[in-house]
């Protein structure tokens, strides 16, 4: 199968980050210079172990590896001798990214497309509530950074919460990570109506004995399986304040399409699920979508002729509107251990304004950034009200800072560090369609927003998503007082299923570090296939993640210095 991302699949654009600071322009990865290893507890991080492969080949159970070391970046700072000794914590907060809570039996979705962009249809996806779960079990067991032991000021969740933009997909989110009682099923609420038990080759069906194309590479006979995942659980709810971003796939079909498509938007709610649809109508329908045409979309759909599935309608399965998805977190029912709307405005639910700013800790500011673009689409771009408003919430938490021209800026006030959070990365945020919203605002691509971060000697880091892949990127500032750190994270859905603590640290020496540890969900590496309660469904989901045909785990992983690592930065505010 080729392995193509969806986002290349539908828009055949690198990732194409502008200006990034080479690896090779410093020398890393010593550790700590010389000094100490940092002190740390480890428990429950990837500093004490990370899953791998039980073999070398062929399907494979995991098991537990050494855990990965801690790597010192100092590309934008030198690393002082003893700093462990002197630093204070700023902060500590955690990332979780892209964890798609997936509506496996929607008549929404285009699962036969797999076989040319692999995450249309994964072995893993009907228990994606089950490894929310525990990973919001691991976050509350944690509770605290593991090197500085500060506890966790705030969790946010950096998009793609939902897979496909779904009333339940969205309530299912919600309840996991407030807590509550989940009921992961839709239509027929006494069986499975999916792709997984339709008998076609082109899936994995765990409960017959079709030997499909999953089931000749190892993938087991599972009776049982599908009912288990199906069956109701209870999630703990975070013990910690998280703030929520939007993702692409909280705003469009499958985080791909062009939003507005009246007949795919009536699929969702309806009772007729397409499953294997010839080739030509599959091919047909993956160049419409390549074509970024709405009305090539609803056409292919059109010509669609083979016979399809009937399922039960299920009215919870419509679509929500970035209006709904915002005034569901604010219902108070959805507070959970709070903030009140996760970040969102009181009015946010009227005005569909999707970004905001919050604090972290006393002197660290986090600015939401809501990257998605309502025309739809995988990638991502600011409007320039948005671009705006970044921009004058960094200029009142900055004493100093440059104007465009580059010439240096005093302001009156009081310096605060700033963290920005959004779904997409800068070099995914290329999407410059006009917004249906507001057709006449100029679209800000993430090149423009590189350049205003570098302007601000407050700004420690951009946290972001959507690549599903780990991947640190030093931006070097035209002076060393002007460079930033952008921190990507692998997604939850696609193995390795990692979410990122991260800790703020003043030196006192002239220097701050951000440290970044890793973490995986609160579940076994390894469960027998007779064990489907919660935890060992929870365990599947990481073995069958890995195990997927598309799966890419070398990618997704990134290099050691994309892991557990100290980023050091010059002390400026």
């Amino acid at each position: 199968m080729a392995d193509i991302t969806r986002r290349s699949f539908l828009t055949f654009a690198g990732l194409g980050a502008v200006g990034a600071v080479g690896l090779g322009t410093r020398p890393w990865g010593l550790q700590y210079a010389g000094a100490q290893p940092l002190p740390t507890s480890g428990a429950g991080t990837t500093l004490e172990a990370v899953a791998r492969p039980a073999g070398s080949s062929g399907y494979r159970k995991l098991e537990a590896g050494p855990g990965w070391g801690m790597i010192v970046r100092d590309e934008l700072a030198d690393a002082q001798t003893g700093r462990e000794d002197r630093r204070t914590a700023l902060t500590s907060f955690v990332q979780v990214t892209d964890v798609h809570i997936v509506d496996a039996q929607s008549p929404a979705r285009v699962e036969y497309l797999h076989p040319v962009e692999g995450s249309a249809h994964r072995p893993q996806e009907t228990l994606t509530t089950q490894g929310l779960a525990a990973l919001v079990r691991r976050v509350n067991t944690l509770a605290a950074g593991p090197h500085t032991g500060r506890g966790f000021d705030a969790v946010v969740s950096t998009g793609d919460n939902t897979d496909n933009k779904e009333t339940v997909e969205l309530n299912w989110f919600l309840t996991a990570m407030n807590g509550g009682t989940i009921v992961p099923n839709t239509g027929d609420l006494t069986t499975y109506e999916g792709v997984q038990n339709s008998g076609a080759d082109l899936y994995w069906n765990p409960g017959s004995e079709i030997r499909d194309m999953y089931k000749r590479v190892g993938f087991p006979d599972l009776p049982g399986l599908l009912d288990a995942a199906l069956t109701t659980f209870s999630s703990p709810g975070l013990n910690t304040p998280w703030y929520c971003v939007f993702g692409n796939h909280d705003d469009s079909v499958q985080g791909t399409l062009p939003n507005g498509i009246s007949l795919l938007e009536d699929m969702y709610t309806g009772s007729k699920k397409f499953e294997v649809p010839s080739a030509k109508e599959s091919s047909s329908l993956g160049s419409a979508s390549s074509s970024g045409s709405a009305g090539d979309v609803f056409t292919a759909l059109s010509a669609f002729t083979s016979k399809p599935r009937t399922v039960t309608a299920d009215l919870s399965r419509k679509p929500f509107t970035p209006e709904e998805f915002i005034a569901e977190h604010l219902r108070p029912e959805n507070t959970g251990p709070g903030p009140v709307g996760h970040g969102f405005a009181p009015d946010a639910g009227q005005t569909g304004i999707g970004y905001y700013s919050f604090e972290i800790a006393p002197g660290v500011i986090g600015i939401s950034m809501d990257s998605t673009n309502r025309a739809g689409y995988v990638d991502g771009s600011l409007g320039e009200a948005q671009f705006k408003w970044i921009e004058q919430t960094l200029i009142a938490g900055s004493s100093r800072y440059y104007d465009t021209d580059d010439s240096p800026v005093s302001n009156p006030g009081n310096d605060t560090w700033f963290i920005l959070f959004s779904h997409h990365t800068s070099g995914s945020m290329d999407n410059l369609n006009s917004d249906p919203t507001d057709p006449s605002e100029r679209r800000i691509p993430g090149a423009e927003v590189l350049d205003l971060l570098h302007r601000f000697p407050n700004v420690l880091a951009w946290v972001n998503g959507h690549t599903h892949e780990n991947k640190i990127t030093p931006w070097q500032g035209s002076t060393p007082d002007r460079s930033f750190w952008e921190i990507n994270t692998a997604s939850h859905i696609d193995f390795p299923q990692l979410g990122r603590i991260i800790e703020v640290a003043d030196n006192n020496d002239g220097t701050v570090s951000l440290i970044a540890t890793l973490f995986e969900a609160d579940s076994p590496y390894s469960v027998g296939y007779t064990d489907l309660s919660p935890l060992g469904l929870a365990s599947l989901y990481r073995e069958f993640s890995f195990n997927d045909i598309h799966a890419t785990p070398e990618l997704r992983t990134g290099d050691e210095g994309d892991r557990n690592v100290e980023l050091l930065l010059p002390s400026r505010a």
